[in-house]
């Protein structure tokens, strides 16, 4: 039998062509088939879990603002610190939930095959809500903010927490946009180590401080900064199983963060103020009273002649 030479040399290179047998086969020929791209992204319960999200902040920027008025300004720090904190989330779950603040990161992910080489590669395309790491950028210091004041803290003690803690978001966002494995872990870690130096700030430095002001602030500091760093330490822990391993869908990332923005936010700052408005520091100067005289811009008579 005549074999064509080109067609044997072909059928030694392809990979896809059957070998040739003395009897005819029926069976299918396994066919290998590139991997599609897959996209992990939002669905409907994380876009109603959105909404629930933008709603609960909503309330909770309006109560705080009527809780602001039934006190003097002089008090009122702390009803500004958590009014700021909710509007923040309000405006980014807004933008969340209406279609912005997102953009998909490609990654390549390792898969095994049967009919080929034992580990192959898929790109892997997940949506990112990067609206939510600007909210934390801009409300984590706050929250340090509070706790600082609520403890007593020193200035250079409140510096060094709120540069740790926008360290700590940053290096997360890094993390979240990385494409290799080494970016996105090796900013992971570096973010870690930003949130043990606010876990020191607080656990040492906001203790000690707090004890010197009484029985009274020392529970309470002690009560609500634990809580604000449990909370906190999950936090990380949802970001290595959504975004960093692909083991959470994007739906229950977001319905996990959703609850921890509600419970680190609105019911912090609830609790912080419900607890603390009669024995809140007193700010006088420029936060109640503005610019003195002296201080004030003015204009000669000549000149507003």
């Amino acid at each position: 039998m005549l074999v064509d030479p080109v067609m044997a040399e072909f059928t030694k290179l392809s990979s896809l062509l059957p070998t040739a047998t003395a009897h005819p086969s029926v069976a299918p020929i396994p066919t290998v088939i590139p991997d599609l791209p897959v996209y992990q992204e939002l669905h409907h319960a994380g876009h109603v879990a959105l909404w629930v999200g933008f709603v609960i902040m909503l309330l909770s920027t309006l109560a705080f603002i009527s809780l602001a008025w039934r006190v003097p300004v002089e008090k009122r720090v702390f009803h500004v610190i958590a009014t700021i904190i909710a509007a923040i989330a309000t405006i980014s779950y807004f933008g969340m939930a209406t279609g912005g603040g997102n953009t998909f990161v490609h990654t390549i992910a390792s898969k095994c095959h049967r009919h080929t080489n034992p580990v192959h590669h898929v790109d892997v395309f997940r949506q990112l809500f990067w609206a939510r790491y600007i909210d934390w950028l801009l409300t984590t210091p706050l929250i340090l903010v509070s706790l600082a004041l609520l403890a007593g803290l020193n200035g250079a003690d409140i510096l060094a927490t709120v540069v740790a803690s926008i360290a700590m978001v940053t290096t997360g966002l890094f993390a979240a946009i990385g494409e290799t494995k080494g970016q996105r872990w090796g900013f992971y870690i570096i973010a870690w180590l930003s949130y043990l130096v606010v876990v020191y700030q607080l656990v040492v430095s906001g203790r000690r401080n707090a004890t010197q002001r009484g029985t009274g602030p020392a529970r309470l500091f002690t009560a609500i900064g634990g809580f604000i760093l449990v909370l906190w330490t999950i936090y990380p822990i949802i970001w290595a199983l959504g975004a960093g391993k692909g083991k959470l869908s994007v739906d229950s990332e977001i319905i996990w963060y959703v609850v921890l923005d509600v419970l680190a936010k609105p019911v912090f700052a609830l609790w912080l103020v419900a607890t603390h408005a009669r024995t809140a520091p007193t700010i006088e100067g420029f936060w109640s009273h503005g610019l003195n005289n002296e201080g004030a811009l003015r204009l000669d008579d000549d000149e507003t002649a």
